[in-house]
């Protein structure tokens, strides 16, 4: 990531670090509210997101981050101690890409003592990254209900590299009824391909070096006519590597995200793979 300036403008952007500010500040402020989720440790993925926000919301309209490290939606309790927190480095970016406001609770603030509701999507979440990480997306829907919420916000920008998650919270904003629109910004990724994603800085040297295979194996195997071609090529790909472990390696209906069997119908070649403790996901559509 480039070495960012120091802040310009400091005094207009404000931090509320409770439920009880956040909603003081939004008596300020102008619509549309426009909300970049997050759990901190941004990078220039993030930083798109939230130029893209920035953009949806105009001069007039107000741009929320939220910084918050959502506890439930982690299955490793050591994934969760390791994730970055530079929240002074987080607060620059957001300083320097026009972001009005800062939501950045702690745990006990976003989460009562004796909670007894979580809101759990029960199809959608069944595979991919939800067969390996129990009670994940659960997490992730409950968070994501109770942020937009509080923030009361218009719209909210999410990346498609997590296509998974991105699928849910469409399912999660339509079968709630909830009216807030849902953007999608692309992957953006490194000059070597690898995606974007705030735990690459925990790669060794070597797997850093290596991890650009993910996405060279993706294209790789897009290039094949079949749907077995195409999961053959893909591991053969990624199997190369002396470090890296599939998780899974999938074709799966781009609406659906059930197994597809054949090409028929828009399919998204889909993995997730572990360095070491560091699990990455990628992804790619095909199209015949």
């Amino acid at each position: 990531m480039k070495a960012f300036l120091p802040p310009i403008i400091f005094e207009t952007m404000w931090i509320a670090k409770t439920k009880s500010h956040l909603k003081k500040q939004l008596n300020d402020c102008s619509q549309p509210v426009i909300l970049v989720p997050t759990m901190g440790a941004l990078h220039l993925g993030h930083a798109g997101l939230i130029d893209m926000a920035r953009q949806r919301a105009g001069k007039s309209g107000t741009v929320i981050v939220s910084i918050f490290v959502n506890a439930i939606q982690f299955d490793n309790a050591g994934d969760f101690e390791k994730y970055p927190r530079p929240f002074d480095a987080d607060i620059t970016v957001c300083q320097l890409h026009g972001v009005d406001g800062v939501f950045a609770p702690g745990h006990n603030e976003m989460y009562f003592p004796d909670r007894s509701i979580t809101v759990t999507e029960e199809l959608l979440s069944k595979g991919l990254c939800g067969d390996t990480r129990p009670g994940h997306f659960d997490g992730v829907c409950t968070v994501v209900l109770k942020l937009f919420n509080l923030t009361r916000c218009d719209a909210a920008v999410f990346g498609e590299k997590d296509f998974q998650q991105l699928a849910i919270i469409r399912r999660l904003v339509r079968d709630l009824d909830l009216d807030v629109e849902i953007i999608l910004h692309p992957t953006i990724r490194e000059i070597d391909g690898l995606a974007m994603s705030s735990r690459n800085v925990r790669l060794l040297s070597g797997h850093r070096k290596d991890a650009p295979r993910i996405r060279k194996a993706l294209l790789a195997a897009g290039e094949m006519t079949s749907a077995q071609q195409i999961l053959d090529t893909a591991r053969q790909e990624i199997e190369k590597s002396p470090y890296l472990k599939i998780d899974y390696l999938t074709l799966v209906d781009a609406e659906t995200l059930s197994p597809a069997a054949n090409l028929n119908t828009p399919t998204i070649l889909a993995c997730a793979v572990y360095y070491d403790d560091v699990r990455l996901i990628d992804h790619i559509g095909i199209r015949r």
